[in-house]
């Protein structure tokens, strides 16, 4: 019997056909995500105008993504990282032809902490120099933080405690803090060291933190706002306030040690209350205060990504006393790890299981 020669066409349409139904799903009724293109382990993103997106990836790329083709070409830089566990190329932020990203930079002998460049935006090749550099230098390869968020002429970025606990209470170190400089690197003349403050190192803004993975400008209210990952439970969502102190490891959020031994009491006078906390550990990452169209009825709530639940939610902090959560969805595109509103139609962008993804309504 002769073979249909049209087959192995058949074949090649019902194949992609069903990558198509594996990258692209409904729910709800009214919402759609589809995937745009496949990367490698991704970190942080940002749009620098209405159809492209540059991203970092860990290993110590650059990219930039053109949303509405998929292309995809490589940016080369200059950039001193160390892969090591949580470390590598990590957060970036593009303002006004200028782009920061925070990474763990290279300090020699295997050791390294957070440190912030900044360059001119080119699409071949970018030259960046140090603007920050946080001490102490660190032989661990955990809890990096190094989220960053711009306020005014001011960046702020979040600065993990590399798994040292207690070293988060001592501002005569960058470790567990959240720091606050100008654009160009210099020191406000505002912050905390120069209020009263006066053992903090000049950028530290607040203290106290454990592995900070979101920060975030509210236009709403003008405020930061951050997420930090607990321990086994005690992650949390807050505002970020000048000179004040989140407490850990003298609080533990409602968390445990992995060894199961409770760390310290959820929250207690002196110290800064979150908005949110979550017990048992969600994995907070990346998050953002939705301000767009595609969704306009969110305008002014905060959207929490998660790496360990998989999951997008949605708080409405309106009255600090009830707080309104839901969970827009779970286990539908893996980990997430950053996310990203379109600045015209307010379509989000996740990165998330070595993907770029859209959502949108259907």
């Amino acid at each position: 019997m002769e073979e249909d020669r049209n087959y192995p066409k058949v074949k090649k349409i019902i194949f992609f056909f069903l990558i198509f139904l594996h990258t692209q799903f409904s729910f709800a009724d009214e919402i759609k995500i589809s995937k745009i293109v496949d990367l490698e382990d991704p970190w942080g993103s940002t749009f620098i105008n209405d159809n492209e997106l540059i991203i970092t990836e860990k290993i110590g790329k650059i990219k930039l993504i053109n949303i509405e083709t998929g292309h995809i070409s490589e940016i080369k830089h200059n950039i001193n990282f160390l892969v090591d566990g949580q470390g590598g190329l990590l957060d970036i932020i593009y303002r006004d032809q200028y782009l920061w990203v925070s990474y763990s930079e290279n300090r020699g002998s295997g050791k390294s902490n957070t440190s912030i460049v900044k360059g001119k935006f080119n699409k071949k090749n970018i030259n960046f120099k140090n603007i920050f550099q946080a001490i102490p230098d660190l032989n661990s390869g955990y809890h990096f933080g190094s989220r960053l968020a711009i306020q005014d002429d001011y960046i702020y970025a979040s600065i993990g405690e590399r798994g040292g606990g207690m070293i988060a209470q001592d501002p005569t170190n960058h470790t567990g803090s959240i720091i606050r400089i100008n654009l160009d690197g210099t020191i406000p003349n505002d912050n905390p060291k120069f209020q009263g403050q006066d053992k903090w190192l000049p950028e530290i803004y607040q203290i106290g933190v454990r592995n900070p993975q979101g920060l975030t400008y509210s236009k709403f209210d003008n405020k930061i706002y951050a997420s930090n990952h607990g321990a086994r439970g005690g992650d949390w969502f807050g505002e970020i306030k000048k000179g004040e102190n989140y407490g850990w490891k003298i609080l533990g959020w409602g968390g445990k040690n992995y060894s199961g031994i409770p760390i310290g009491p959820k929250w207690k006078p002196g110290f800064t209350k979150a908005i949110k906390y979550w017990v048992p550990s969600i994995a907070t990452s990346a998050i953002t205060i939705y301000d767009g169209e595609e969704f306009k009825e969110w305008n002014g709530k905060a959207l929490i990504t998660s790496l360990k639940d998989q999951s997008l939610r949605k708080l409405d902090f309106t009255d600090l006393n009830n707080v309104k959560e839901e969970i827009i969805f779970k286990n539908k595109v893996g980990r997430i790890r950053d996310i990203q509103i379109h600045p015209i139609n307010g379509k989000i962008y996740f990165l998330a299981s070595n993907s770029l993804w859209i959502m949108e309504k259907n």
